[in-house]
Parts: C-alpha cells; sequence; structure tokens
C-alpha cells in the first residue's frame, strides 16, 4: 500500500485554526510527514473556508493556500476525477464532493485519506484506506 495520505479539506483547515490545537498539532505532523497530497478542490475549499468562516483578508487565505500548495503535491480535479466520483458516490453513498475528495486521493495512488468526515477504517476500492487522525 501507498505511503502518501491524502488530505481532506477539514484536516488542512486545522492548521490554520487556533481553536483545537491538539487537532493543529496532528494535521501539523501529517504535513511534516511529506508524503500528502491534496487536490485543487482542497486548496480552493480551504481558500472559501478561511474567508468566508474565519474571516481572513484574501491575502492571508492566499499564503495560507501557497503555504499548503508547497507542502502538497497538489493534483487536479479533471474530468475523469468527476466521473470516478460519480460513480464512487453512487457505491459508497458519500455526497458528490466527499466522493470527488476519494476520487482525487485514488488517482494520486494514495494508501490512505485523513479525514474526520467519513467512516473511519473503510476500505475504498481496494486501494485507500479512511482514517480519522483524531479518532482514538
Amino acid at each position: 500500500m501507498s505511503a502518501k495520505t491524502f488530505l481532506d479539506t477539514n484536516i488542512v483547515v486545522y492548521l490554520y485554526s487556533g481553536d483545537e490545537p491538539e487537532k493543529r498539532a496532528a494535521a501539523l505532523a501529517l504535513i511534516e510527514q511529506n508524503n500528502t497530497v491534496v487536490s485543487t478542490q482542497v486548496l480552493s475549499e480551504l481558500a472559501n473556508t478561511l474567508s468566508r468562516k474565519f474571516g481572513l483578508s484574501y491575502d492571508v487565505v492566499a499564503q495560507a493556500v501557497t503555504e499548503v500548495r508547497y507542502a502538497c503535491t497538489v493534483v487536479p480535479v479533471m474530468p475523469d476525477t468527476i466521473a470516478q466520483a460519480l460513480g464512487l458516490a453512487q457505491k459508497y453513498r458519500y455526497s458528490y464532493y466527499d466522493s470527488l475528495i476519494l476520487a482525487a486521493a485514488l488517482s494520486a495512488g494514495c494508501g490512505t485519506l485523513a479525514t474526520e468526515d467519513m467512516q473511519h477504517g473503510q476500505f475504498i476500492e481496494g486501494a485507500l484506506t479512511i482514517r480519522n487522525p483524531f479518532a482514538k
């Protein structure tokens, strides 16, 4: 199984949250492993969350997005990724956007998806394991 870990948006957001230092530290530890992957969707969702929910300026948001894109491998969401996501949504009953995260992780050859939003321990398509990095 691949050593690459795909980070869902909720994990990346903790890098910029001051409210939950334990989760921030866990997210930072994942990034520091130098084998993390995000998609263009994750970068877009990060920008939206930091600007709308955290109220940060676009200059600060742009800096955060730049930090993440240099700390992680970034894979684009392509038409094939969208098609795969639709199939995954039907098969696994996740939302389209969660399935798009799954499809991007699979297309990048990741063995693990770090997220709080999906079923911890679930094995997807014989290749990807969902892990909640905060599960005890």
